[in-house]
């Protein structure tokens, strides 16, 4: 099975994207929310992640997401550090997770797909962009964080301009029906170069 990479920065839309690719039947893997799930039931992530962040890392067993992101979202080599821990692992479970699935190809949805070199694993390569203003107020309405920890989770990532020339497809996700329209002339792109 053909594996796609969907990615962008955080307030792009790519979950948006990822349900619209779903609608027609494509198995998602959200590596995001794989990730974190690891992080709280792995016991060798649950130790790793406590000698390099602490003991407040984790509170009753379970991921302090608030201590976590407040310091590896401050400190660019923390966050490589952490990614280090937990990438290997989200990919062995998304391997499993692939072998399982059926269809003509399916979606890996990841925040840093080009940063940590998971691009390379992918068949193609989805970029969802949008104007960091757009972002900004998608962060905020969704999940009421203050502006400087919202920039400090975009200056974390790539910007645009590194992540387009690796892309095979780039969306611009501003206008809804636009970007539909975008999701579904690549998904029929997509099944005409299975079947050659």
């Amino acid at each position: 099975m053909r594996v796609i990479g969907l990615t962008g920065g955080i307030g792009s839309g790519k979950t948006t994207v990822a349900k619209m690719f779903k609608a027609f039947g494509v198995p998602i893997y959200i590596a995001d929310t794989e990730a974190k799930k690891l992080m709280n039931q792995s016991a060798v992530i649950k130790r790793k992640l406590t000698q390099l962040l602490g003991s407040e890392a984790y509170k009753d067993g379970t991921l302090n997401r608030q201590f976590v992101a407040n310091k590896v979202f401050a400190n660019q080599d923390l966050l490589n550090e952490v990614n280090q821990i937990v990438h290997p692992r989200v990919q062995g479970h998304f391997n499993k997770w692939v072998a399982k699935q059926k269809g003509f190809y399916c979606i890996k949805e990841a925040a840093v797909l080009f940063e940590n070199g998971g691009y390379k694993l992918c068949d193609k390569n989805i970029l969802i962009t949008a104007p960091e203003s757009i972002r900004i107020n998608r962060i905020q309405s969704r999940d009421q964080s203050n502006l400087e920890a919202i920039k400090a989770r975009i200056d974390s990532q790539w910007r645009d301009d590194e992540k387009i020339p690796l892309a095979d497809f780039v969306i611009e996700n501003i206008n809804l029906e636009e970007t539909k329209k975008q999701v579904e002339d690549i998904h029929y792109l997509l099944l005409r170069e299975d079947s050659y």
